[in-house]
């Protein structure tokens, strides 16, 4: 006989409850793991959190006397400026990455290091490094061994990044967790196809605020310098590109980020072509270990810039007059075939300087403008990447990072205060980088032979007469 059990509505009312509780609580704590985040940033209930194991709480902010203290940026704000009405107190200066108040939890998960095993085939790139290149590649992998900082100085064109593949290689595996950062989105965007060659079975993550990724944890994480504060105690070894440049440089937010999402007894490594004072100082008082590398891959100097002085260049422009001098180079970058960059100090210059340019070169010859804020920039250089243009008129945002071969550089008004010493060297430095034209023009227009423009022909021509000694 088989008998019918009439259930209650209330019976099933709590069923439908526990049912959606218990499926609810199945939260992947993996977004956890060395980071640094909020419940409303991963979209989970604070109560279901709370019964997390191993799940640790901190404050987002304290208060400090008369100050609010931020643990996410690091920053210190007087409280009378940082009221809201509810009676919470803020912090303004990492807002873009959602509001850290009196009332906000940040939860984190020590990071476990929970990493698939890895043989000495995780490189998948098969390319030679120079004698050069392979002794500073050898130092950076002993480094890389070593807590602390580092700095890797080489000249542009160096071949940096190929260095680190050998450190990489070791960190992945050694069941590491790795961050490889640079300030600018433009080069991150470069970074990571090469680094998804090159490591073609590992799993990377790429994080920018222009990115479509969604977190998930990883062994391998490449993001702009913001991204760090994000993460807490969660990597072995943090790669910093392009550290002397904007935004990183000088901020104390990210600089704080970058402490912060080390693990104690972890290391930095730091890369550049052009260091800043501050890092200068501490190479000076030995704070920090220092790996020299003169010489591009391919063996040649570095091209010297030639500068020409055009009275009155500034107002000239802006009226779309453009001076001789200036209308030859550009004839004669059309007629030589190779793409080439125009740097010009302002964003208000570029649509001036791009109409002259369109008036004199070929219709066959086309370009576009891009800056910092440009929404469409990432598709504007690629396309140049792609040969769809042959020049850029661009601001200090094209300075670093990007490569484009076998290119020529033009700046206008290259005494303007926007472009300082280590911007002229970084911008000479995107000519010749390519094995195919190792040479390539760069030429600085400006008003006044000023001691910026001067310093940085001086400290390419000292590079240069490095490299012929670091060669022999």
């Amino acid at each position: 006989m088989i008998h019918f059990f009439v259930l209650s509505k209330e019976f099933w009312m709590i069923f439908a409850y526990l049912y959606i509780r218990g499926m609810s609580l199945m939260i992947n704590v993996e977004i956890f793991y060395g980071r640094q985040t909020t419940a409303i940033s991963c979209r989970e209930d604070e109560e279901e959190l709370n019964e997390l194991p191993s799940l640790e709480k901190r404050p987002a902010v304290k208060i400090d006397k008369k100050f609010l203290f931020c643990q996410r940026c690091g920053k210190k704000t007087p409280l009378k400026e940082v009221l809201l009405p509810n009676g919470d107190f803020y912090c303004p200066h990492c807002i873009m990455l959602g509001r850290m108040s009196t009332s906000t939890i940040l939860y984190s998960i020590k990071e476990p290091n929970a990493f698939q095993k890895y043989g000495s085939d995780v490189l998948s790139w098969h390319g030679k490094l120079s004698n050069q290149q392979k002794t500073a590649s050898d130092s950076l992998l002993k480094a890389a061994s070593l807590p602390g900082d580092h700095l890797l100085w080489a000249v542009t064109g160096a071949g940096k990044t190929e260095m680190t593949f050998a450190t990489l290689q070791d960190a992945l595996i050694k069941g590491k967790r790795i961050c490889f950062a640079a300030p600018r989105i433009d080069v991150i965007n470069e970074l990571f196809p090469r680094l998804k060659a090159a490591f073609a079975t590992v799993d990377i993550i790429c994080l920018h605020s222009r990115s479509n990724a969604k977190y998930r944890y990883t062994q391998f994480v490449l993001c702009t310098t913001h991204q760090l504060m994000r993460f807490y105690r969660a990597f072995d070894l943090i790669i910093i590109d392009e550290v002397d440049s904007f935004p990183f440089l000088g901020n104390e937010s990210l600089e704080y980020a970058a402490k912060n999402a080390l693990k104690a007894g972890g290391t930095r490594l730091f890369l550049t072509a052009t260091p800043d004072e501050k890092l200068q100082r501490r190479i000076k008082k030995k704070e920090i270990d220092v790996i020299y590398l003169p010489i591009r891959f391919h063996q040649n100097p570095l091209p010297v810039p030639k500068v020409v002085c055009c009275f009155r260049l500034r107002e000239k422009l802006f009226s779309e007059r453009i001076p001789g001098a200036v209308k030859k180079s550009l004839t004669e970058f059309e007629n030589e075939g190779y793409p080439f960059l125009v740097f010009v100090p302002t964003i208000d210059l570029l649509e001036k300087v791009h109409e002259i340019l369109h008036e004199i070169l070929s219709e066959s010859c086309s370009g576009t403008t891009v800056h910092a804020g440009d929404p469409e920039r990432i598709e504007k250089v690629q396309a140049m990447r792609d040969g769809r243009y042959r020049y850029l008129v661009t601001t200090t945002i094209l300075e670093r990072g990007v490569t484009f071969p076998k290119l020529n550089v033009l700046v206008l008004c290259a005494d303007a205060s926007e472009f300082n010493l280590p911007a002229l060297v970084q911008i000479a430095g995107r000519a010749g980088r390519s094995s195919e034209r190792p040479d390539g023009h760069v030429r600085f227009f400006c008003d006044n032979y000023t001691k910026r423009i001067k310093g940085s022909i001086e400290q390419i021509k000292r590079m240069n007469r490095k490299a012929r000694r670091y060669c022999k």
